[in-house]
């Protein structure tokens, strides 16, 4: 007889086991069902239904293994194959796949891009449009994929970074929709090949300085397109050339774990302790993933049986994980060989019906546009004076089109308007025409929109509060001002954060900050290595987890190391997932004029064209920039903010309402009213313009002077052409070199506000020079507008 307690532990363990079993099936039917998705969207560009197709397959069992550990809370900063991940997690479904790389701009359908990324670009959202932050602890989250290879990884420094705040400030704890204690980690994903790229090792350096913890993934498959591992890293092998960054007692660093990309029961082991250790420890971790293959090569731009031998691929279809598993299946007798066969053919099924769905959600928004069309250009044919054939070619090669798209609808109907133009008149040409706008209206929303954030989340939407002074406001250097602004801020907003190069002990290096970190702290307020790529990545995690970080770059000209980040990632943002993603970091630096070639840069031409989508303010002095500070504060949208690097130590007075009034951005300031010349500036350029006004008053020429503010948004109530129609003569004035941002101000006003109607002379633009600025104050003077430069300007146009 078996006693009860026996059987108990009996009945236990064979429930345990039974558990376990189904776990195990599930995980295969994940990896299964993500391969099968893998072979039909292949068939899907080949046979042209989609444009371009990357794929996971190879990486099924690993990601599988991965997602296990991923809970709710956590984030995903990863790669353009992670498409397993994403089903695991349920942070996509088959279809949604499908939905993505058909381009389907209905988000119904593409929740992560709206139909403006290629497939497996996953996205979640962080915010609502009232401005409330959504509980990401009851989601399992995932920054906005990109295509750039490592660019996902600054921002993981950063993920992970918010972690280590949150746990470590006590002033967070209470946000409980945004933290559990810090426990949440940040998985990363990178191909190997990519672990070549800077951003890895300044990312990896980062992590194990500043003991995050971030899960690094590297899917190992060999290749990096057709280049071979050996050619693409140290000791053909990342681990072991990472071997000196390995975390041992009493150092920092990170831990190293290798692990087969085939070896399910493998990996689930090692991946069940090591990111239990992360979480508790905040010790970051590599996990390089090896022996992963490849099945349908790189892309669908090409075959790899053109690079890898026959013994490579004959190795790589031995060792495909999914076979592996099967296998692994098999011998541990977890199932019989119909119940693997029952998965399998049921895993092409729920693919194919994916694909059938999601199809024909993308096509039939569209073949009811086209019957539209038909329907109102099919009379056309009827009118007296229309080209009938013309208009019967139009309709009957969109009939014979079996996969039409928005375009082609569009296009047939703009190329019967243009040829109608005599008709225009007739109802059936006015009838087309109104359905033209009407759909070219539509999509162009699909399409153009949500380049910045809406309603509550908008900087144009933050309330001006004029500046406050005193009868008896002190005066202050600006730096002075700033220093007291950003204690205030610091004191009353938690979850503030500034760090940069040189911010902390020291106060940076024109003393904002002097003394700051002494009072609240080095976790407030931060020095950094100098490291401006994962400063910027830094700050983009954080702020996408509910933080406002103010990122320093200590110079303007020093943001080229900084840019990609910027411009791929937080300028793109708002626009590549269709506004559900929202990153609201405040990159703070300084620039313009000082002394020499790399501490004196403007380089605004280069800045406004590539961070399209961020807002590019240019305060004239500390004040401004506090009141810019306070607005941004107020929004969750990213901005650059930079301050005159030479007037740190020029006079301001001290506003009352230091941390409460606003700067409205995208509103120039009329300086000085006047009526013979509008001169447009911005910036240290300010102060220039308003000596050369001295010498021009006394002369009689009488300037408006007007600082633009901001040059992203810019003027955004076309105030600067009220000006030009009451001087008629206008100049743009900046520091930049000649075609930048002098060219851009110009276009905006001439082109945009209709400037020209009231011009009576040509329009005027004064630049640096074309080459870097020299060194010392004769450098300054030779290289870059002067006040003599102005005044000359400005007379040749009274004489013209």
């Amino acid at each position: 007889m078996i006693e009860n307690k026996a059987l108990s532990m009996n009945i236990e363990s064979r429930l345990s086991f039974e558990e376990f079993r189904k776990e195990v099936l599930n995980d295969y039917r994940l990896a299964c069902e993500s391969r099968e998705v893998s072979l039909l969207a292949r068939r899907e560009v080949l046979t042209g239904k989609a444009k371009f197709g990357i794929f996971g397959d190879g990486k099924e069992v690993a990601q599988v293994a991965m997602s296990k550990y991923f809970k709710p809370g956590d984030f995903r900063s990863g790669y353009y194959r992670d498409q397993t991940v994403a089903f695991a997690t349920g942070i996509a479904t088959p279809e949604q796949y499908f939905s993505q790389l058909y381009a389907d701009p209905d988000q119904q359908h593409d929740p992560f891009s709206g139909g403006r990324q290629m497939n497996s670009h996953f996205a979640t959202p962080n915010l609502d449009q009232d401005g409330n932050w959504l509980n990401l602890m009851e989601m399992k989250n995932s920054a906005a994929d990109m295509a750039p290879t490592a660019g996902q990884m600054p921002r993981a420094v950063g993920l992970a970074y918010a972690s280590k705040m949150f746990r470590e400030v006590e002033a967070l704890h209470d946000l409980k929709h945004l933290t559990d204690n810090g426990n949440e980690i940040c998985f990363a994903t990178i191909g190997d090949a990519s672990t070549s790229e800077g951003h890895f090792w300044e990312t990896m350096n980062a992590a194990g300085v500043l003991q995050v913890p971030l899960a690094v993934f590297v899917w190992d498959d060999g290749y990096g397109i057709s280049v071979p591992r050996k050619y693409q890293t140290t000791k053909n092998s990342i681990s072991v050339a990472l071997e000196g960054f390995r975390k041992a007692d009493g150092t920092n660093g990170f831990d190293i774990y290798n692990v087969k990309g085939w070896d399910y029961a493998g990996m689930c082991e090692v991946f069940e302790a090591a990111i239990r250790k992360i979480r508790e420890t905040h010790i970051p971790a590599l996990f390089h993933v090896e022996e992963i293959t490849q099945p349908q090569g790189h892309s669908t731009s090409g075959s790899h049986e053109r690079y890898k031998s026959k013994e490579r691929l004959s190795w790589e279809k031995e060792f495909d994980c999914n076979l592996k598993m099967r296998s692994w299946i098999m011998e541990n007798a977890l199932c019989d060989e119909e119940t693997l066969v029952e998965i399998e053919a049921n895993a092409k099924t729920t693919a194919q019906d994916a694909r059938k769905a999601a199809w024909e959600k993308y096509i039939t928004p569209i073949k009811q546009e086209l019957q539209r069309f038909v329907a109102l250009a099919t009379p056309l044919t009827e009118v007296s004076g229309a080209n009938a054939e013309l208009v019967a070619q139009q309709v009957r090669e969109l009939q014979a089109n079996r996969e039409p798209q928005r375009r082609d609808i569009l296009k047939a109907a703009a190329t019967i308007l243009v040829r109608h133009r005599q008709l225009k008149a007739d109802p059936a040409i006015q009838a087309l025409q109104q359905y033209y706008d009407q759909y070219l209206r539509e999509e162009k929303e699909n399409y153009n929109s949500y380049l910045h954030a809406t309603g509550a989340n908008s900087v144009l939407n933050v309330p001006e509060v004029p500046v406050e002074y005193n009868d008896d406001a002190t005066t202050l250097n600006g730096y002075e001002v700033l220093n007291k602004y950003f204690d205030q801020l610091i004191t009353n907003n938690p979850k503030v954060f500034a760090f940069g190069e040189d911010v902390g002990k020291i106060g940076d290096v024109n003393q904002a900050f002097a003394g700051l970190q002494q009072k609240h702290g080095p976790l407030r307020i931060t020095d950094t290595g100098i490291r401006e790529l994962t400063i910027m990545g830094q700050g983009i995690g954080m702020a996408l987890r509910g933080l406002r970080p103010i990122a320093e770059i200590q110079y303007l000209d020093y943001v080229l190391y900084g840019l990609q980040p910027l411009s791929d990632d937080v300028a793109s943002l708002q626009y590549r997932t269709k506004g559900i993603q929202h990153c609201p970091i405040i990159v703070r630096t300084r620039g313009h004029r000082l002394e020499g070639i790399w501490h004196s840069g403007s380089p605004m031409g280069m800045i406004i064209n590539s961070l399209r989508g961020m807002n590019v303010c240019v305060p004239r002095n500390m004040v401004q920039a506090a009141g810019m500070y306070n607005t941004l504060l107020q929004a969750n949208e990213p901005a650059l903010v930079i301050e005159s690097l030479n007037g740190y130590r020029l006079k301001e007075k001290l506003p009352s309402n230091l941390e409460t009034f606003t700067v409205p951005l995208g509103v120039p300031e009329v300086l000085k009213e006047g009526t013979d010349v509008t001169l447009v500036t911005y910036g240290s350029m300010t102060r220039i313009v308003e000596e050369a006004m001295v010498t021009l008053e006394e002369l009689g020429i009488s300037c408006e002077l007007i600082d633009v503010q901001t040059l992203l948004p810019f003027d955004i109530h076309h105030s600067i052409v009220q000006s030009l129609k009451k001087t008629n003569r206008i100049a743009f004035i900046d520091e930049d070199v000649p075609g930048g941002g002098t060219a851009y101000m110009f276009q905006q006003v001439m082109e945009q506000q209709g400037g020209y109607r009231w011009l009576d002379v040509a329009p005027r633009t004064l630049a640096a020079q074309a080459h870097r600025p020299a060194y010392g104050s004769d450098g300054d003077y030779f290289s870059k507008p002067n006040t003599e430069d102005v005044v000359k300007m400005v007379m040749e146009m009274m004489e013209e």
